[in-house]
């Protein structure tokens, strides 16, 4: 095999590749806009923009109503109850996989594993979300009278962790909704044009 022939050989096994190749610069121009877009934030800094936008902002909504939730029912006899482990079990896992998403979003290290669909991703979540605090809700609501004395403060711990849990199954409810816009690429207003253009 002569050098111009294995060149040729090289040449229709790449060409489909490489968008360059191709004469496709769409393709070169995408891939230096996320480059430009990491070195504006490179992974170690914070994105403060992200914190502001209306996906980092029901984030930390989440974090910190889920936060108070498990801790007032930490704080009372929880372990006597299964419905409560049930609350419990869904308020800290889902805090747990907030704070992870949060940090991806916030150090921007979802734009380095750029083959996660992160729109779909976040979407699942979200919705998965919903319908387990939905579950907590309904559990812990249900269960407050059932454990405990009325205006005792195991009552009023479980209460207040029942009002929270519907604050927190609301914020998850507005992320799902957010977030299935921007994976359909449905909607013109800022939140989804903030959570579709570089928060998800």
């Amino acid at each position: 095999m002569d050098a111009r022939s294995s060149g040729t050989l090289w040449e229709s096994r790449h060409s489909d590749d490489d968008p360059a190749l191709r004469g496709d610069f769409r393709g070169v121009q995408e891939l230096a806009q996320e480059h430009t877009a990491l070195e504006r934030h490179p992974g170690g800094i914070p994105d403060l923009g992200f914190v502001r936008s209306s996906l980092g902002a029901l984030m930390l909504l989440q974090l910190v109503l889920g936060l108070l939730v498990w801790a007032l029912i930490a704080d009372t006899p929880y372990h006597l109850y299964p419905s409560y482990g049930w609350v419990m079990f869904v308020a800290v896992f889902l805090w747990l996989v907030t704070i992870i998403f949060f940090v991806l979003y916030l150090f921007q290290l979802h734009m380095k594993l750029y083959m996660v669909p992160w729109p779909l991703v976040l979407m699942v979540f979200n919705v998965g979300a919903t319908v387990l605090y939905i579950t907590a809700f309904i559990t812990c609501s249900a269960s407050v009278e059932l454990t405990s004395l009325k205006g005792s403060r195991p009552y009023n711990q479980r209460a207040a962790a029942s009002f929270f849990s519907c604050l927190v199954m609301i914020a998850y409810g507005v992320s799902a909704f957010l977030s299935f816009q921007a994976w359909r690429g449905v909607g013109s207003n800022a939140a989804t044009s903030q959570m579709a253009g570089g928060y998800a």
